[in-house]
């Protein structure tokens, strides 16, 4: 896919949830190494910030937004135990994209997923779920659908669920040289929140895994 308009909403998702934000950015020749230099201390100054009382209380409130959607569906929510997580120990290491997904949702309070962008097939559009639709997510786990679930799909299948995950095909590898942030917004979660995610997303990508960013939508 080289095109702008890859990605696009379904008159469904506009039906069910009118208004509701959802946006991402595309980092194009990007690296992803394991801890590149400068990237811990970004990291820590990053965490002190977001530890500090009244921002800690603006992306608590935000998670306990998506919680409560979440729970809506039957499902818990994972910000909530990956905030704590946070809180206590700091941000995890992997790698510099999954790094940066996981600082992306804890310093901004959202719901944010990153993907390998050239494993799509075809465009992608935003859509809502049928009860009972199913896809493979990371670990090759089945996620099978509710009615009204927030889906990304792409021209063959679902490639992320909201309230469950994305799937294992498009999973950042190695290999991955165009990644695709993205952060889906519930109801009381406005575009500002996850503008904010993904600039900072894009920010880190661009600067630690020398990649450039091609493109970001805020809807």
């Amino acid at each position: 896919m080289n095109s702008p308009d890859f990605f696009s909403i379904s008159a469904a998702y506009r039906e069910a949830y009118p208004g509701l934000a959802f946006g991402w950015t595309l980092i194009a020749d990007c690296r992803n190494p394991e801890n590149p230099p400068g990237f811990d201390e970004a990291k820590r100054q990053l965490l002190r910030k977001m530890r500090k009382r009244e921002t800690l209380a603006v992306i608590t409130a935000r998670i306990e937004t998506y919680d409560r959607f979440f729970r809506s569906f039957g499902y818990d929510c994972p910000l909530t135990k990956h905030l704590k997580r946070t809180v206590n120990s700091g941000f995890p290491r992997y790698n510099l994209v999954v790094d940066t997904h996981f600082i992306a949702e804890m310093c901004a309070g959202i719901l944010v997923a990153a993907a390998d962008f050239d494993r799509f097939d075809g465009a992608l559009i935003l859509d809502v779920a049928r009860d009972g639709e199913t896809c493979v997510g990371m670990g090759n786990r089945e996620f099978k659908t509710k009615d009204r679930e927030i889906v990304l799909r792409d021209g063959k299948e679902i490639v992320c669920v909201l309230c469950q995950g994305a799937d294992e095909k498009t999973r950042v590898s190695a290999d991955t040289r165009r990644v695709l942030v993205y952060a889906y917004g519930v109801p009381g979660i406005g575009a500002e929140p996850i503008r904010e995610g993904l600039t900072l997303a894009g920010e880190l990508l661009s600067r630690f895994g020398e990649g450039r960013i091609e493109g970001q939508q805020v809807f």
